[in-house]
């Protein structure tokens, strides 16, 4: 079954853009992890969940808009 040339993009973008959230997700864990995951580390791994949401949301917009 080969894909379209579309479908492959909506892919490789979905990827990226999880690929990009684990290595922030990681990157917060190793900043504030001295003693376990302080009210600081808490904030920034909700802000980076919240972004995730919306930079998906808006991938999602802008692929749907760009077909």
């Amino acid at each position: 079954m080969a894909l379209e040339a579309e479908m492959r993009r909506k892919i490789a973008v979905s990827i990226v853009a999880v690929g990009v959230f684990i290595t922030l997700i990681v990157g917060i864990g190793s900043t504030f992890n001295q003693s376990g995951l302080a009210s600081t580390g808490g904030l920034a791994l909700v802000g980076a969940i919240a972004a995730f949401v919306l930079v998906m949301a808006g991938i999602g917009i802008w692929l749907s808009r760009s077909s």
